[in-house]
C-alpha cells in the first residue's frame, strides 16, 4: 500500500471539515481501545492536510518543496522539528531535511551541532544568547544561498569518516580537502562520527596546532555562524598559535580586519592569491614578547612571511 498523499485544499474547508470530525469524535470513556483510535484517523489526516495546505501551492507539491519554503521564510532562526512535520505533511519529514542539506546544498543545522560549538567558543557573543541552548530537534537555515558543491563534499565527507583514526585527523583532513571551502559544523561532525568532541578536535587544530580554522567568532565576520574555514593549507609558526581568540578578535577588528604592511584583506581573497590573515608579534615571543593586544599587529600571511625572514 502506496503512502497516502496530502490533500492541499483550501485552509478553511479543512478547517471546517476537521472541526466536523471532532465533534462527531467518539466518545472517550469508550472501552475499546483500537476504535477509539480508528475514530482519530480521519481527523489526523485532514490536520496534515491541514498544515500542507498552509505552504502557497507555489512553493511546489514536494514535501521537500514546503520544507525548504518555510526554512526559506524565516532562515536564520530555531526552527523545531515540530513544526517541519507539519508543514510536509508526512512522517519521514527528517529525511528530507537531510536530502535537503547532503543533496541540494542547503546550510542547515541542528541544535546539537550549534550546542558543540557554543561549548567551544565557536559561536559570535551576539548569538550565543540563543544559539547554545537549544533542542536537538531544532534546525537552523543558516543561509539562504544554495551550496552547489555540498553533494560532492558529503561524498568525501562519507570516504573519510569510514577511515579508522581519530576525530582529530579525520576533521584535518576533511577541512583540508575544502581549502578556501566554508563547510558547516554539520559536516564536521558527520566527518567524526557523531562524536560529542568533533568541535573540542577542530577548535584544537586552530589554537594548539596552529592550523588557520576560521568562524564568525574567531574573527572572520563575513562568514555565517555554524561554518568553518580552513583559510591556507599550512599552519601558524608555532609561537603564534597559543593567542587567546579574544585577543585575535580585537587586533583583528581594532586593525580593520587588513594588513596594516600592504592592505591586503580577506574581501580581496581569489583561489590564485589564498593568502589569509595572521597576528604578528611586534616584539617578538622569543624575546618575551606578550600575547596582548598592544603587541600583536594584522599582518597577510605574505608579509608576514618577509618580516621573519
Amino acid at each position: 500500500m502506496s503512502p497516502r498523499r496530502p490533500q492541499r485544499n483550501r485552509p478553511e474547508e479543512l478547517k471546517a471539515r476537521l472541526d466536523e470530525l471532532l465533534r462527531d469524535f467518539v466518545d472517550l470513556d469508550t472501552r475499546d481501545l483500537r476504535s477509539r483510535v480508528q475514530a482519530l484517523v480521519p481527523a489526523f489526516r485532514v490536520l496534515r492536510d491541514l498544515g500542507c495546505s498552509l505552504v502557497p501551492p507555489e512553493a511546489g507539491s514536494a514535501a521537500r518543496d514546503r520544507i525548504l519554503h518555510y526554512f526559506r521564510s524565516y532562515p536564520k532562526l530555531p526552527i523545531p522539528g515540530e513544526e517541519l512535520a507539519v508543514v510536509s505533511g508526512i512522517q519521514e519529514w527528517a529525511r528530507r531535511v537531510r536530502e535537503l542539506r547532503v543533496e541540494f546544498g542547503w546550510k542547515i543545522v541542528t541544535g546539537i551541532t550549534l550546542g558543540d560549538m557554543a561549548k567551544q567558543g565557536d559561536l559570535p557573543e551576539d548569538t550565543s544568547g540563543w544559539l547554545s541552548d537549544l533542542a536537538p530537534d531544532v534546525y537552523v537555515l543558516l543561509s539562504d544561498v544554495q551550496d552547489l558543491e555540498a553533494a560532492y563534499r558529503w561524498n568525501v565527507a562519507n570516504e573519510i569518516r569510514k577511515k579508522r583514526s581519530g576525530v582529530r585527523k579525520k576533521t584535518l583532513e576533511y577541512l583540508r580537502a575544502n581549502v578556501g571551502r566554508e563547510v558547516t559544523g554539520e559536516e564536521l561532525r558527520y566527518v567524526s562520527g557523531a562524536k560529542t568532541e568533533w568541535a573540542r578536535r577542530v577548535r584544537e587544530l586552530r589554537t594548539e596546532h596552529g592550523w588557520p580554522v576560521a568562524t564568525r567568532a574567531s574573527g572572520r565576520p563575513d562568514l555565517a555562524v555554524g561554518v568553518y574555514l580552513l583559510e591556507a593549507d599550512r599552519q601558524t609558526p608555532a609561537h603564534d598559535r597559543h593567542i587567546p581568540d579574544p585577543i585575535r578578535r580585537e587586533v583583528l577588528r581594532r586593525d580593520n580586519y587588513q594588513c596594516l604592511r600592504c592592505g591586503w584583506s580577506h574581501d580581496l581573497w581569489n583561489p590564485s592569491d589564498p593568502r589569509h590573515l595572521e597576528l604578528h608579534h611586534v616584539k617578538a615571543h622569543v624575546d618575551h614578547g606578550e600575547n596582548v593586544k598592544e603587541n600583536l599587529e594584522t599582518v597577510c600571511t605574505v608579509c608576514h612571511d618577509e618580516i621573519h625572514s
